[in-house]
């Protein structure tokens, strides 16, 4: 008996609202899946009118043109004689839904809506669309007259059911059903389903992918079966990546992967199965076949043909594969790659501009373009013609072909060095040398003549002369005095980003500028609101400091950059201070606390969901071999007073790649006040009750106090 059939997923680069675009690429892996042999195309989700269409979903508009979309499909040669599954917005008796729609030679099948939306994170699927409560029912869905001329039909089925050809049973779950405790791929196990497919539009997030690997492979060891996963790969227009890794399993094992990164618009994945492993794997699970006999069967759809390969077709079963993760250092050298890309062939600009200190964040930000250009240059060499095609646009010359990475490097990529005083020699001469080995077109300025005009002004103005701190200024005087420095570069960047194609005779269609604030002092505070770290988008803003010095080490061996060596030594520092024989000023000093603090409290503040007392009784346990429990009150005070002084800047965050799951993102990520009453009075003094408390009792962990007091000291203390 011949049960061998061959099925294609995808990866693909859709963009939100871009309606012929996101057609052609459609059709692009439905050409490349029907070449390669494939009888059924599963797409990501919202693929015809891309994923992050936000509010745009109220607007009948993008209801109406993903409808013109599916009629152009229903009736497109590359969709005939293959099982197509797209992924669109639907509006049913007056509610919209997330929705997939099975077709076959221009006739609907089944419009699958989505039971769970996704609202965590990033995800605010429930502002938008409704969840189909009524598992394992369908309705009719009345079709509007443009599909009704090309399908002939006047309503098709709108639910919770399943596709039943004559050899082979397919059901969906829509991304977030699989993360959910119920999922559907059990229910549908039980009943008999023999694939599962899974169009979703998941986000990139360091150390993420395991999650979903697992996941997956844990739906088919526990029923048995096919899962299929289609993603969406790049910038869609939002903060996040879409990380692709498109994927076939069976029972429990991987058959095969698509790429994580790429700045490829379409890659589909395939895989032949033999159905009968998946008879075979289900008939040795006694306990499966037990719970089998009680479930509710789904109503199914009838796709009157067989999909498997006929006994001369018949294709050798594809074998299990060892799963690629990247290292954290690879996915931040590539994902913020890929998102930059993205950004520049859409934007319509000309290239990038990157004020370029010397220090850790900028050079993580350039070595970050350099990837790119080298992703870039690598899809050419390979015959990609749409990256060609991009990057002669963005260059405006339609010769251009690079040879090296540099060669795109050098007409895109623009650093600044804006140096005072304050700079050391060694940090100039490291953004030097890092820009010529990248092949970015570099200037070294010196901006104190602007510093000192500046001061000028407001001495003639107030008959005052402000000083920094080691000449004997105060505090005030001493941040303002850095300020300047700080906001004139922002000015300086936006001037040159404006003129800087200008300036070398390339066609003057502007530059984006690049920030290079990193997590960590997005979370602190400690950056200038409007300096240089304003800017037009930021790829390293989601990535915290601890993990930009292990991608600098990574890089300066992978990518032969030997500038980054003498980086990642120097001490992180502002250089907004004057040099003294007694003080040098540096990141950690001025903050007050150390990266890898920040790391732990941005962790615990938004994975423990933790305010300042929750915190401090963590931290007891965690850091109880290393301080003593009133240094660790004070650390956590101190950090909360220091982050909700400075929330509000958070409102003026430069856009950033999102790659950290606790980022202080104020956009849609981290939903918080920005107006604190930053004394903490209640949650403060709870800290310090319980420090005393624990102090009375001799213990070091604030979760072993008995919740009543043991002694009379005890006793007498209180919240006041």
């Amino acid at each position: 008996m011949y049960n061998t059939i061959t099925l294609a997923t995808c990866s693909l680069n859709q963009w939100a609202l871009d309606f012929q675009g996101n057609y052609e690429r459609i059709l692009q892996s439905l050409r490349i899946a029907k070449e390669r042999g494939a009888v059924y195309r599963l797409g990501p989700e919202l693929e015809i009118s891309g994923y992050g269409c936000n509010d745009h979903f109220f607007e009948a508009d993008t209801y109406l043109h993903s409808l013109e979309v599916l009629a152009k499909l229903l009736v497109a040669e590359e969709a005939q004689d293959i099982l197509v599954d797209v992924g669109m917005p639907v509006v049913h008796r007056s509610a919209r839904y997330n929705c997939r729609v099975y077709f076959y030679n221009k006739r609907i099948l089944l419009i699958r809506p989505k039971l769970f939306v996704a609202m965590n994170g990033n995800y605010r699927e429930g502002r938008w669309f409704m969840e189909w409560k009524k598992l394992r029912q369908t309705e009719e869905f009345n079709l509007p007259g443009i599909l009704r001329k090309v399908t002939g039909q006047s309503s098709v089925p709108f639910g919770d059911g399943v596709i039943a050809a004559s050899d082979v049973t397919i059901g969906s779950e829509i991304c977030e059903e699989l993360f959910t405790p119920r999922s559907p791929h059990i229910a549908m196990g039980l009943d008999g389903v023999d694939i599962f497919t899974n169009g979703s539009g998941s986000h990139h997030e360091l150390r993420k992918l395991n999650v979903r690997l697992d996941l997956i492979k844990a739906a088919t060891s526990r029923v048995g079966g096919v899962y299929m996963y289609a993603n969406h790969q790049g910038n869609d227009g939002e903060r996040v990546y879409y990380d692709g890794c498109a994927l076939i399993a069976l029972n429990g094992q991987i058959l095969a992967q698509g790429t994580q990164f790429s700045v490829d618009e379409v890659e589909v994945v395939t895989a032949t199965v033999d159905l009968g492993d998946i008879r075979t794997y289900r008939g040795s699970l006694i306990s499966l076949g037990q719970q089998a006999t009680s479930q509710q069967a789904y109503p199914r759809f009838e796709l009157d043909r067989t999909l498997c390969h006929t006994p001369e077709a018949r294709r050798h079963p594809t074998r299990p594969i060892e799963v690629h993760i990247h290292t954290p250092a690879e996915e931040i050298a590539l994902g913020p790659a890929c998102w930059l890309w993205d950004y520049l062939r859409r934007s319509g600009l000309g290239g990038f501009f990157l004020p370029l200190s010397g220090g850790i964040d900028s050079s993580s930000t350039a070595t970050i373009v350099h990837s790119m250009c080298v992703l870039v240059t690598e899809s050419i060499a390979a015959g990609n013609e749409q990256t060609l095609s991009d990057l002669r646009r963005i260059v405006n010359n339609p010769e251009f072909i690079p040879s090296t990475s540099a060669d795109v490097a050098n007409l895109i990529f623009h650093t600044m060095f804006m140096g005072t005083t304050n700079n050391s020699a060694q940090t100039r001469a490291s953004a030097k040398e890092l820009a010529t080995q990248i092949g970015a077109f570099h200037w070294d300025v010196n901006i104190d003549a602007v510093v000192t005009a500046i001061i000028k002004l407001f001495t003639t103005i107030t008959g005052k002369t402000p000083q920094y701190k080691v000449h004997g200024g105060t505090n005030a005087e001493n941040l303002a005095l850095q300020n300047i420095q700080a906001r004139f570069r922002m000015i300086l960047a936006y001037m040159f980003g404006s003129l800087a194609p200008w300036i070398r005779g390339l066609p003057s269609r502007g530059l984006l500028v690049l920030g290079s604030a990193n997590v960590d002092e997005c979370l602190r505070g400690y950056y200038t609101k409007y300096d240089c770290s304003s800017a037009d988008i930021n790829p390293i803003g989601g990535v915290s400091k601890v993990d930009l010095k292990m991608f600098v080490r990574y890089a300066a061996e992978h990518y032969k950059l030997t500038a980054l060596a003498g980086i990642l030594e120097a001490p992180p520092t502002a250089e907004l201070e004057p040099i003294t024989a007694e003080y040098t000023q540096t990141d950690e000093q001025d903050m007050g606390m150390s990266y890898e603090e920040l790391s732990v409290y941005g962790r615990l503040r938004k994975h423990q969901k933790c305010g300042p007392y929750s915190m401090f009784c963590k931290l007891t346990d965690l850091w109880h071999d290393k301080l003593d429990v009133s240094e660790i009150a004070e650390k956590v005070k101190f950090f909360f007073r220091m982050y909700s002084i400075n929330r509000h800047k958070t409102t003026t965050l430069t856009p950033s790649y999102h790659a950290e799951s606790y980022s202080p993102d104020d956009n849609r990520f981290d939903l918080r006040p920005f107006l604190y009453n930053s004394a903490w009075t209640w949650q403060f003094r709870k800290i310090d009750h319980t420090v005393r408390r624990m102090q009375v009792l001799g213990t070091d962990a604030a979760v072993d106090l008995p919740s009543e007091p043991v002694t009379e000291d005890e006793a007498e203390l209180d919240l006041d």
